[in-house]
């Protein structure tokens, strides 16, 4: 590691018929997400046509639907940008691994570029090591906080829309419970009242617990691609630093 950082210039690469230098690239995450995120505008647009928004939101005078339906559009918005941002993070480890196992110089060169990436912060906090850049621990954990440690506030927001279905079930039987107790007797002339009662609480109950759950379910899957995205870029950074820079080493 210190010849590999520390040398003006680099040795040339010993290619071996039976090694591949080139590694491939990271699954498309963006492309991923713009198509889930295509079928859910599609989805939508078919619910609106058939005047499910409106029939929806006009059967929750709670307006906890639609704050369900607010969290969840903010939330996946965001989930495209921070996917935008890991795979923009991630090819950069991917250049530098190509760099350092076909033309090492150029990979020297690459890292004495003033660069905001994550590649370049981790592989520079290396070469600052000098003989001890295999204590990498702490540039790691750094490394896997970047990664990873923005989604727990959106984790968070994904349980608060299953607690605001489960609060909207809780306020429509409230509501069932309170108009039943207010009635002093009942007779057949009071059906159509009661029924009426009935049915609103018990479809704010249901409304929101449904947009909850379907909310709650969607959102997961997206946060949990991301997550292994996550995971999949530290591995990528470990790899390089342990496995590749080896490599490397081995030829001078």
């Amino acid at each position: 590691m210190v010849k590999i950082f520390s040398l003006p210039s680099f040795g040339k690469p010993r290619s071996s018929p039976n090694q591949k230098l080139h590694r491939g690239q990271a699954e498309p995450l963006f492309s991923l997400w713009v198509a889930f995120t295509g079928i859910l505008l599609f989805a939508g647009f078919l619910l609106y046509q058939k005047g499910i928004w409106a029939s929806l939101l006009g059967a929750d005078p709670t307006y906890l639907t639609a704050l369900i339906i607010f969290l969840f559009v903010c939330s996946t918005a965001w989930v495209g940008f921070r996917v935008n941002s890991l795979t923009h993070e991630c090819e950069q480890f991917v250049i530098f691994e190509n760099l350092l196992l076909t033309n090492p110089s150029a990979a020297k060169d690459w890292l004495s570029q003033e660069s905001q990436s994550w590649a370049h912060d981790f592989f520079r906090g290396l070469q600052s090591k000098g003989a001890h850049w295999r204590e990498s621990g702490q540039l790691i954990d750094l490394l896997g906080e970047k990664a990873a440690g923005p989604q727990e506030m959106v984790w968070w927001i994904n349980g608060a829309l299953l607690k605001l279905g489960l609060l909207g079930k809780v306020i429509g039987f409230s509501i069932m419970a309170l108009q039943l107790g207010a009635m002093d007797s009942f007779d057949a002339g009071q059906t159509s009242a009661v029924l009426k009662t009935l049915t609103g609480g018990l479809g704010i109950a249901l409304l929101t617990t449904m947009t909850g759950l379907a909310a709650n379910i969607l959102l997961g899957i997206q946060l949990m691609r991301v997550d292994r995205f996550a995971d999949y870029l530290t591995a990528k950074a470990i790899k390089i630093s342990e496995v590749d820079l080896q490599i490397i080493m081995g030829r001078e």
